[in-house]
């Protein structure tokens, strides 16, 4: 992903910065030239990136810090809020509720991924408990309806269309009939795109906003287009009111940052990012955990929600039980790389860890990663109880391999290397033995009231050690935010 090369060329600028014995004015330029360099590479306005430079010289005044503050805190602050402030259009956009119908608008130049887009919007809410419904509002391209019914019926979404009716102000009206009677609560209408901006596109885009009178109306960018966004966003703002924008294609070159801060200047909230072709790539775009994670600081709230969505409030006690125990078996590797893969694009996830960056798994690589899993977890689902129960490896032997590996369809040499990674990860995971889980009734009030200290005596000791002791672990807390995330991770915090 592209803007992983925008964070990657951040981070470095940063490091370069911190591993400098003495932090003085040649030091901060070097790094500022490097930040300016990379955000001009993806294509950011020169004057967006000239004021950024200006503002963070005017915060960071190295001759009037006083002796004893931390420059390369206050500089690596400074580098975030500017970074903020010019990805943060300063308002909200409509937020849909669970139960109560609302109708959002899809509109866009053709070629934007308008449809895709919708079915993955469709899907996220989905996903998150709600149930959605699309509506294919587009008769001016051939195959339009023929899309959007594919991609609604792989996700398992309702959808409505028609190949006779050429009317869209129809084919939207009785579409959002037909959902709303059917107690759809997010009905997302999709509608036509042209190559130009001509008046016929906002004429008829028009028409259907009047006749579906949608709760929200979405924009949907392609951001190659990058500083150019500007216009188009202007545009379409004029013409229909535009609550919200969702930027595709972030994936494919090098102008998702002009893109971004572009519609940004319009006062737009950017939403989403499209970040692939599959229906999990695609992130909520939050200013403050994007920023955080482009400067590699992670996102630890996005990471947790990540958690709680793919393991279940009621299995994490029972994970708990087993992580202190210290027993890894092939059953808890396999449950767990289910996981992951629940998880979606792994270098997303990658990017929420403080220290890492999503360029750390190249693109190709994840694919590699997610398909090994796969083929590990095919092998196991060709063993019996008795050997995914047992924490014993010399359970396994030659002959057992030999079954697995005819059973599997795969290689020996390939069962023998998933044996490999199960001993890996069961000497990582036996590190965690004797984790000390507090009772049900304690951990609610242990996650309002944690520290450091609290910490440090649920941790088993070879951990704490690994962290970095006890001044790491209030480090981490800080980056953290609250105690009540760290708990998260512990299966714990309020119900």
């Amino acid at each position: 992903m592209v803007l992983a090369q925008l964070g990657g060329s951040i981070s470095r600028a940063l490091q370069q910065m911190s591993n400098a014995t003495v932090i003085d004015e040649k030091v901060l330029n070097e790094c500022l030239n490097e930040i300016t360099r990379a955000l001009l590479q993806s294509d950011v306005q020169f004057k967006l990136v000239r004021d950024m430079q200006t503002n963070i010289k005017k915060i960071v005044n190295l001759d009037d810090l006083a002796a004893g503050h931390n420059k390369r805190k206050i500089i690596q602050q400074a580098i975030f809020n500017e970074l903020c402030k010019m990805l943060d259009p300063g308002k909200p956009s409509f937020t849909p509720k669970k139960g109560k119908p609302s109708v959002v608008m899809f509109v866009g130049l053709q070629g934007s991924g308008k449809t895709t887009t919708c079915t993955k919007y469709a899907y996220y809410h989905q996903k998150k408990g709600w149930k959605p419904a699309l509506v294919c509002a587009d008769t001016f391209r051939a195959g339009a309806f023929d899309q959007l019914k594919q991609n609604a019926t792989k996700a398992k979404i309702p959808f409505y269309g028609s190949y006779m009716e050429s009317d869209p102000v129809k084919i939207a009206v009785e579409g959002v009939e037909t959902f709303k009677k059917e107690n759809c609560d997010l009905i997302i209408v999709d509608t036509s795109g042209r190559h130009k901006q001509e008046a016929a596109l906002f004429e008829e885009m028009r028409q259907v906003s009047e006749a579906t009178k949608p709760d929200l109306v979405i924009f949907v960018m392609d951001s190659s287009i990058g500083q150019a966004a500007f216009d188009q966003a202007q545009a379409f703002r004029q013409s229909v009111s535009v609550g919200a924008v969702i930027v595709t294609k972030m994936d494919g070159h090098a102008k998702g940052g002009g893109a971004l801060s572009a519609v940004a200047a319009t006062k737009s909230p950017v939403i989403f990012i499209g970040t692939g072709e599959h229906m999990d790539e695609f992130e909520v775009f939050d200013v403050k955990p994007f920023v955080s994670r482009l400067l590699g600081m992670g996102d630890w709230s996005g990471f947790m929600d990540k958690i709680h969505e793919v393991v279940p409030m009621d299995q994490q006690p029972e994970l708990l039980q087993k992580l202190s125990e210290g027993n890894f078996t092939l059953r808890i590797m396999y449950e767990q790389f289910q996981n992951i893969l629940k998880m979606g694009p792994i270098s997303q996830v990658f990017s929420m860890l403080p220290g890492f960056s999503a360029e750390l798994m190249p693109k190709g690589r994840e694919k590699e990663s997610q398909a090994k899993i796969k083929r590990y977890m095919t092998m196991m689902d060709s063993m019996t109880n008795e050997e995914l129960d047992s924490s014993n490896p010399k359970l396994i032997n030659e002959s057992r391999i030999m079954r697995i590996a005819r059973g599997s369809g795969r290689q020996i040499k390939e069962v023998m290397e998933m044996f490999e990674e199960y001993k890996r990860l069961a000497k990582i995971w036996s590190k965690m033995k004797g984790l000390k889980i507090p009772k049900k009734g304690e951990m609610s009030a242990l996650s309002r009231n944690m520290n450091a200290q609290h910490m440090s005596k649920v941790l088993p000791p070879q951990m704490l050690k690994q962290i970095g002791g006890m001044g790491g672990l209030q480090s981490l807390m800080k980056q953290m935010g609250s105690g009540k995330d760290m708990m998260g991770m512990f299966g714990g915090g309020d119900k």
